[in-house]
């Protein structure tokens, strides 16, 4: 019994969502409208009198193969990961200034060395997350409504990737700092509870800053 042969339309979109990388919602969207465009396309050529398998492989050969359309369409989807981190750094990194305004007034001992050091390390990490967070309401508005009538900046998907890198490793510090401070100070659960909120900003701004890298790193048509 032979098997049934593939559908080229299916194919080929399976290998391009193969090749892409992106946000999941913002590249399931795109594939889906390429989709669409090449079963019309065969539809198109189907209508025509043209067998369904001939038909499909005729709109696969118009539309390009899938190397020419993932340089064109992973751009899009660069500026959407972009997006992505920026808005991750913007919405975590305002934790990061209250994490350590409740390690400021946690009230650690004073014979213990850590006041000072966290308070030399609260303002420059404070001031990294303010930075970061600056950088992203500027990417959000840049690739936001400004995209209409300023082009994007070609390195502007790695230095939102790096600033989230950057962000992600300063609330990594600080909640190791915090969970330290924790076992030291009189009202742990206050720093305990700090560190847990650092933390969870870390890996949700870390994920999306790899994946940023990623696609920056990707071939793309600019």
């Amino acid at each position: 019994m032979s098997k049934q042969a593939a559908d080229p339309v299916e194919e080929h979109v399976a290998a391009l969502s193969a090749a892409l990388h992106g946000p999941p919602r913002a590249k399931s969207r795109l594939v889906e409208e390429l989709r669409d465009g090449l079963v019309d396309t065969a539809a198109a050529h189907a209508a025509e009198g043209m067998p369904h398998e001939a038909a499909a492989r005729e709109a696969v050969r118009e539309f390009g193969a899938v190397d020419e359309l993932v340089s064109s369409c992973q751009r899009e989807l660069t500026i959407a990961q972009a997006r992505h981190t920026a808005r991750a750094v913007a919405l975590t990194a305002p934790f990061l200034v209250g994490c350590w305004a409740l390690a400021w007034n946690a009230g650690h001992p004073q014979a213990s060395p850590l006041p000072r050091t966290a308070q030399l390390m609260a303002v420059h990490l404070a001031g990294v997350a303010l930075v970061a967070a600056l950088l992203a309401a500027v990417t959000l508005a840049v690739t936001g409504t400004l995209a209409r009538h300023l082009p994007t900046p070609r390195g502007l998907p790695r230095v939102v990737a790096w600033a989230g890198t950057t962000a992600s490793t300063a609330m990594a510090v600080t909640a190791l700092v915090l969970a330290t401070g924790a076992a030291l100070a009189t009202n742990w659960p206050l720093l305990a509870f700090a560190g847990v909120l650092a933390a969870a900003s870390h890996a949700a701004v870390a994920a999306s800053a790899r994946a940023c890298r990623r696609c920056a790193r990707l071939p793309q048509l600019l």
